[in-house]
């Protein structure tokens, strides 16, 4: 790509996964240090040019063999030119195996955090964590960002004058994109937003429409009735605004 485009700027697309200690317990501080490796691993290796030491002992812990050439090697030296990613929430991890049981089932079996409250289901709100997650990456890395998932699935009603007033997503798209700004003011580079998703669509966590993430809502439902007719929520002037304006109109 960077030979047929050289002005032309190469990214990923990565889960944004970050994991906090359940206690300062140095297994419980180790445990969340190999948790969140699981995920960095991928960028590591993208926007460093080279599998990190963790991974190498990993794949020898574990009996994995790899035939890797130098010419192999070489090539990995061609690192992305950003790194974007998703983002939705945090979670907790220990090493108590009990506690571990208990979480076993939830979604990516995370222990919750008992101080966020979480959606219909189940996935924990936390915007400070994306303000938190970006100068991770932002150190971790030293390359330029993009959020390129990030919203609330939440079941929407439609008014009988056909309004939907779906402030909660405002709320959440609110909260999360004044802590990007925080961000940025913190030195990190960020390159921009999009949302998940601009319409609804089935959800590919749970196979469901009625789980919706849009600013248009559209007249499907789980049983597969429905017009698929559009229609706008109030979050779409919302976020109409919130583009125009470059972020003024966002309530910190």
């Amino acid at each position: 790509c960077h030979e047929l485009g050289p002005e032309g700027k190469i990214g990923n697309m990565l889960l944004g996964g970050l994991m906090y200690r359940v206690s300062c317990k140095p297994e419980d501080v180790f445990e969340t240090l190999q948790e969140n490796r699981s995920w960095q691993f991928f960028g590591d290796v993208q926007a460093r040019g080279a599998y990190p030491g963790y991974m190498q002992r990993y794949f020898r812990d574990n009996g994995i063999t790899r035939t890797i050439t130098d010419a192999d090697r070489e090539a990995l030296k061609t690192t992305v030119d950003f790194i974007s990613f998703s983002y939705y929430m945090t979670g907790c991890v220990t090493a108590d195996e009990a506690l571990n049981q208990q979480a076993r089932g939830n979604i990516l079996s995370m222990v919750p955090n008992p101080h966020l409250a979480s959606s219909e289901w189940g996935w924990q709100i936390e915007p400070l964590g994306l303000r938190t997650l970006l100068n991770v990456r932002w150190e971790r890395y030293q390359k330029p960002l993009f959020i390129v998932e990030n919203g609330l699935g939440a079941k929407d009603k439609v008014e009988a004058d056909g309004s939907i007033n779906d402030d909660y997503r405002i709320s959440y798209l609110n909260d999360h994109l004044v802590q990007a700004r925080e961000a940025i003011d913190d030195g990190v580079e960020l390159m921009g937003f999009t949302s998940w998703g601009p319409i609804d669509l089935v959800s590919a966590s749970k196979a469901e429409l009625s789980k919706r993430y849009g600013f248009i809502y559209v007249d499907r439902h789980d049983d597969g009735t429905g017009t698929l007719a559009r229609s706008k929520k109030q979050s779409y002037g919302w976020y109409k605004e919130v583009i125009a304006s470059r972020g003024a109109s966002l309530k910190a």
